[in-house]
Formats: structure tokens, C-alpha cells, sequence
């Protein structure tokens, strides 16, 4: 017993010498003591931390709370995995474990445990992200929304499938977000804008620091849908933005939000005759947006133009959902190497007819060679002028 206790006590004084000995007492906080106090130290957004507070309460805390940092292993997170994906999505399991890897990564960086055990934890397989093309509504299907919703809020249909607007971000457009030619989208409302006690009615974009933004084109057809919105219900002060959609009347100054919004646009989608084959709304908000990036998309905008006026964090995101998408390029890049590299033309032979070795020695920049380049030079020029190819019939029909 001597020896361990000395043997014990070499190693952890080689660790404190080698800067790597870490204090077992640190590892003791329980992860509910924790996960409180690091949630309070997160520089995220109302909504974010409203989120990650209730994945907490209601997930992590019920099955790991009275667990010891030191004292969560491998097996503890797998049984976690386990019992999420049997509530929540597979999609949603992977966006709610990164908190949890992020919250034990910290303990890491704060040297309370020496690994991660979220670290090599397997998850539910995550089908594609991609968009199927039956849920982007057409142009016509747009109209028909915008014509059966309440006429309040018929901008609002267009801003999402004209200028790509989350409905949270349309619901808060103000007057002061037109440029000249373009739309400077600086918030949303928040998730209780629609309660009177609601203390900020406007919160920063997703996954975007307070008074960032973002510049959206603004089609002439939009620009007239927004004069006539004014000229017919013009705008409500809100603090010192002028409101396009605030409330009226007794409840002068609360905000629609995507909640209070959602029955509205639903009763629209029906009274227009667009249902699934279980008889419910086939479109949602969010397919508005899948119709403004389909169909800019399809005329040969770039991806990462896209993306940006999407407000996406990554162009991956962007691609994983609309990347199958975006015009074929296969038959202009066969059409551009097949010029660039084909055959030589027939008047070039191919090779020096016999005996001609000793009449001349061809050497580089021959016929042959010139040949080839001017082949490659037409096919850059030719390349160039392919038109851009049309996509997938149910995003041409949009």
C-alpha cells in the first residue's frame, strides 16, 4: 500500500513538473452546477440561450445533472444518445450535441477533466439536407399564397420569395431597411414580440452579433409591392423604427412573430387549394425562401451569392441543401474539353508521311503543335459563350 501511495505520488508530482497535473477537486463540480454556470458565461443571442436553457432543464440536466464532470464516461453519453433520439429528430440530436461536446470541451480547455467524453460518441444518421424539389412552391403557387392570405400581410409572402427574408425577418421590415436597389435586413422580431410585457420587440439575425446585416437585391416587382403596402396601411412607430407589419389598435406597438404568424399563412395555403395528400398545407413559410433560392439559382446566379443573401453562416449549408439544384454543368464541361482536347482537324496529319524523316525533323511548335493550341484557344472562346443550362422542371417552373 506504501509503495502505490508513493508510486501515486511520484507521477502526479512528474505531471505538476510537466504542467499536466490536473487538480481532482476541479473535476468534482456537479454537470448541473456546471452547465449553469457556463450558460451564464456564453456571448449568444436571447433566443439562443433561451434554447440552449431549455435543452439543458429538459434533457442533459434530468439524466446527467447529478453526475461529476470526472465522473460522466463514454458509456453515460452513449445511453444519453440513446434516449435523445428516441424524442428528437436525428438532425436535431447532432445540433444539440454540439452543445454538449462544446460544454465538455470547455472543461477540457479549463483543465477540470483531461478529455472530452462526447469525444468519438457515435450518432443517429443524418439523411440529406437537401431540398426536395416538390416542396418549392411555383410562381403561380406564390401568387395564389399571396392572394388568399390576409391582405396585411400580403408583402410579407413576397419579401420571403422575392428577397429571401426568414418570415421572422420579414415580419420586422421597416421602411428604414429600403436602399437604393436593395433591401439592408438588420433584424428579427423576437419570439415574445407578440406579448405586451415583451421587453425588446427586435432582436440581431440569426446567428449574427447585434448590428450586423446583410444587403438583399431588390427586385423592381418588390419595390412596388412595398409602395403599395404603405400607400395602403403606411407604417407603425415602434421605439424609432417605423413598423411595416406592428400591431394595431388596443395591441398598438406588439409584433406579429413567426408563432402568431403561422395560422395566417397556413389558412392561406388551404383557402388557395394547395394541400398534401394528407389534406394538410403543403407549403410552409420556410418554402418561400426555398422558391427565391431555386429560382435565382436556376438563371445562373452563383452559389455563393446565395448563400450570403440567404444569410447562411457557410456556403456548405447552402450547398447541402440546394447544390443538386443548381444547372447542370456536365454537358458544358464535355462540350468545352471535347473542343479543348478532341481530335486534331483532318487537314493536320497526324503523322509525317514515310521518308520525310530526312527532309525535316519536326521540333516543338510544330504543325501538329500550333494545331492543338489554336483547338484549345476556340474552345476557351467557345466555353465562354454556352449558355447557362436550365434546371430541374419543378424549379424551372418557379
Amino acid at each position: 500500500m506504501k509503495t502505490q501511495a508513493r508510486q501515486f505520488a511520484a507521477r502526479a508530482e512528474h505531471l505538476k513538473n510537466q504542467g499536466l497535473f490536473l487538480d481532482p477537486k476541479r473535476g468534482a463540480v456537479t454537470i448541473r452546477a456546471y452547465a449553469t454556470d457556463w450558460l451564464e458565461r456564453r456571448l449568444v443571442g436571447e433566443n439562443t440561450h433561451r434554447n440552449y436553457d431549455s435543452f439543458l432543464r429538459l434533457h442533459l440536466l434530468p439524466q446527467l445533472g447529478r453526475k461529476t464532470l470526472a465522473g460522466v464516461e463514454r458509456a453515460d453519453i452513449d445511453r444519453f444518445v440513446a434516449a435523445l433520439s428516441t424524442k428528437l429528430s436525428a438532425s436535431t440530436v447532432h445540433d444539440r450535441m454540439t452543445l454538449v461536446r462544446n460544454l465538455f470541451q470547455t472543461a477540457v480547455d479549463e483543465r477540470r477533466i483531461p478529455r472530452s467524453p462526447v469525444d468519438g460518441a457515435k450518432l443517429p444518421r443524418v439523411g440529406s439536407d437537401a431540398v426536395d424539389e416538390d416542396a418549392i412552391p411555383t410562381r403561380e403557387e406564390v401568387d395564389l399564397i399571396a392572394r388568399h392570405i390576409e391582405p396585411y400581410y400580403r408583402l410579407s409572402v413576397y419579401l420571403q420569395a422575392g428577397a429571401g427574408l426568414r418570415v421572422s425577418e420579414a415580419l420586422a421590415f421597416t421602411t428604414q431597411c429600403r436602399r437604393s436597389g436593395a433591401l439592408r435586413v438588420r433584424e428579427q422580431v423576437s419570439r415574445t414580440a407578440h406579448r405586451a410585457d415583451c421587453p425588446e420587440r427586435f432582436g440581431p439575425l440569426k446567428h449574427r452579433t447585434p448590428g450586423a446585416y446583410r444587403d438583399v437585391p431588390l427586385p423592381a416587382f418588390l419595390e412596388r409591392e412595398i409602395d403599395a403596402h404603405l400607400r395602403c396601411w403606411g407604417a407603425t412607430p415602434v421605439g424609432d423604427r417605423d413598423v411595416l407589419f406592428a400591431r394595431r389598435g388596443a395591441a398598438a406597438g406588439t409584433m406579429p412573430t413567426a408563432t402568431t404568424y403561422g395560422p395566417d399563412f397556413r389558412r392561406a395555403v388551404r383557402a388557395a387549394g394547395l394541400l398534401g395528400r394528407d389534406r394538410a398545407p403543403k407549403y410552409t413559410p420556410h418554402t418561400l425562401r426555398h422558391f427565391f433560392a431555386s429560382t435565382a439559382l436556376a438563371h445562373g446566379v452563383p452559389v455563393h451569392e446565395v448563400s450570403r443573401w440567404l444569410g447562411h453562416t457557410s456556403i456548405k449549408t447552402t450547398v447541402d441543401i440546394y447544390g443538386h439544384l443548381v444547372p447542370a454543368a456536365w454537358e458544358r464541361c464535355r462540350q468545352a474539353l471535347d473542343q479543348a482536347l478532341g481530335p486534331v482537324p483532318a487537314d493536320v496529319p497526324a503523322v509525317a508521311p514515310p521518308g520525310s524523316a530526312h527532309r525535316c525533323a519536326p521540333v516543338a511548335g510544330s504543325t501538329l503543335d500550333r494545331a492543338r493550341n489554336r483547338a484549345i484557344t476556340a474552345g476557351h472562346s467557345a466555353a465562354s459563350d454556352i449558355p447557362v443550362q436550365r434546371m430541374t422542371a419543378a424549379a424551372t417552373s418557379a
